[in-house]
């Protein structure tokens, strides 16, 4: 019915990943998928008799051969699993996309990947499609939904799984650094096996009747819990918005049960919201169902201990937390449920502000800057290692050795534990700033800035913004020959990086505090914000 795992001679262990849609269409033929909304798209059996179809296809009618990569440009949709497994199962190298990115963004990132072939979602077909004039490695743009794409999975032939070995590439995730230029981390198949296996342990229990609802991008976290809700034959559903939408997920909750989501903190307070202002609406509590709704697991920037605790009250005991990043996919440490619910705790407070314990497959250590352990209360660099961190980035091996040194991976996060193993997040030493759970990256948004012709200096910071966790504020000193405005500003970032990143805000300065050596000092430009307070009165950009 479809293609069966064989063992390869001479091969080291088969660990590709696409074999959990494999193991699940043999246990679980007729369990559903993947669903659009409460629309069944596809059953385990038909999934991945379509996978191994579009493999074929991605090496006949494509010429891919093993190795290659491939992008995601995707809004969430149930295409998204039949692309990315099918590449998985021909072998491929899956590059999944921020669906918010500038054209230019997705021009870096499909360079850099040496992608020969983007999947678009056709609100994203105009940013991709112009590219392939541009990019010499890249040799197709197929439009989700179009002939193109429904011919791919339309074919006589299937193809059994590639045997991948543990260390392949099996995913290339994107995320960027210090300097500001997006490094491509390689995830194996190992990686996401080993992440997968350990959400069971430290995250939550899934059942075959059980289904994630994609609510957050699956270019992402989200995606990262396909495997594990694959592994159990789960139905995988995605919102029929193709976004975030607080009615529309508990509707989903109620329709399927069973539900669980990825979500940043600032989507879990909006659900908590519209679940009060329901409640409120209504007679009594019991009129809002919220049921349906089994595990949010929450991550990807603080999460305020107030906020939590009315999450709590407003849905109760189904949240669990967890702390990693893309060189180590959802899996440094975890809060469970338990832990969250065990509000008789002495140091329950504490808890609640801390990231939780190590997950079962790493270790986890605060660090000085010689990479030696300190103990509990200090505070210094989280440094993890195991099976599930990744083996380094895409063909810059100077990030790489930096990253593992000394055979740890190096987070550059700033953190401490207590005497009982929670770790609490104190900074992050790389300045990144998250809004609305993604990553931004100062010095990014700080390289498009100084090249306005009225900016002679520049530098970005976040601060805390009620509606998406953290903002972004460029701190800007003018040229004295020119003039220059919010809007030239908001305008030039807007032609060059995602909507996401520009700033919010702008502070227009005669100087940058700096250190003896010339470096800004940043630490100031956030206390000045604190100082004066959220209003930055005639220097904010237009929402």
């Amino acid at each position: 019915m479809f293609p069966d795992v064989r063992t390869f001679a001479g091969r080291a262990p088969i660990v590709n990943i696409a074999n959990l849609l494999a193991r699940a269409a043999r246990s679980y033929p007729d369990n559903p998928a993947s669903s659009s909304g409460s629309t069944v798209w596809a059953n385990y059996a038909q999934l991945m008799k379509k996978v191994a179809t579009m493999a074929a296809a991605f090496r006949d009618s494509l010429g891919l051969v093993p190795g290659d990569r491939i992008a995601l440009g995707m809004t969430n949709c149930p295409q998204y699993l039949e692309v990315r497994y099918a590449a998985w199962c021909a072998g491929l190298i899956a590059v999944p996309m921020n669906a918010k990115l500038h054209s230019s963004e997705f021009s870096y990132l499909l360079a850099d990947s040496g992608a020969r072939v983007v999947f678009a979602t056709p609100g994203l077909m105009a940013a991709v499609a112009p590219l392939l004039d541009e990019l010499p490695d890249l040799d197709r743009v197929i439009e989700i939904g179009s002939a193109d794409y429904e011919a791919l999975g339309n074919g006589a032939r299937q193809i059994e799984i590639y045997p991948s070995r543990p260390d392949d590439v099996a995913w290339l995730f994107y995320t960027s650094g210090t300097t500001g230029r997006p490094k491509g981390v390689m995830i194996s198949h190992r990686n996401l096996l080993c992440a997968a296996q350990s959400y069971f342990t430290d995250v939550d229990l899934i059942g075959p009747r059980d289904c994630i609802v994609h609510a957050a991008p699956m270019s992402h976290g989200s995606g990262i819990y396909d495997c594990p809700h694959v592994l159990k034959a789960a139905n995988q559903v995605t919102p029929e918005s193709g976004r975030f939408d607080p009615e529309e997920v508990f509707s989903l909750c109620k329709h399927w049960g069973g539900v669980s989501m990825f979500l940043a903190p600032t989507m879990v307070h909006r659900l908590v919201v519209h679940a009060r202002d329901s409640l409120s609406a209504r007679e009594s509590d019991h009129a809002f169902d919220v049921s349906g709704l089994k595990t949010v697991v929450y991550g990807g920037g603080p999460m305020y201990v107030a906020d939590i605790r009315e999450a709590l009250r407003v849905l109760g005991p189904r949240f669990v937390q967890i702390y990693g990043m893309g060189e180590v996919p959802m899996t440094i440490t975890a809060l469970s449920r338990e832990h969250i619910g065990d509000s008789e705790h002495p140091r329950y407070l504490e808890r609640l502000a801390s990231v939780g314990i190590a997950q079962s497959p790493v270790e986890v250590v605060v660090a000085d800057e010689q990479d030696r352990p300190l103990p509990a209360g200090e505070i210094g660099e989280i440094l993890v290692r195991g099976d599930v961190v990744a083996q380094g980035y895409w063909r810059n091996p100077e990030a790489s050795a930096a990253l593992l040194r000394n055979g740890w991976s190096h987070t550059g996060d700033l953190g401490s534990f207590d005497e009982d193993g929670f770790l609490t997040l104190r900074d992050r030493s790389k300045d990144m700033i998250i809004s609305g759970g993604t990553n931004i990256y100062p010095r990014e948004v700080e390289e498009v800035l100084i090249h306005h012709p009225a900016v002679a200096e520049v530098s970005v910071v976040g601060r805390a913004g009620s509606e998406w966790g953290e903002e972004v504020v460029a701190f800007v000193v003018p040229r004295s020959e020119s003039a220059v405005t919010k809007e030239s500003l908001n305008a030039f970032c807007l032609e060059r990086i995602a909507r996401f990143k520009r700033p919010r805000h702008y502070r227009f300065v005669e100087s940058l505090p700096k250190n003896n050596y010339g470096k800004i000092l940043k630490t100031e430009l956030r206390d000045m914000l604190a100082a004066e307070g959220v209003e930055q009165a005639g220097h904010e950009a237009d929402g």
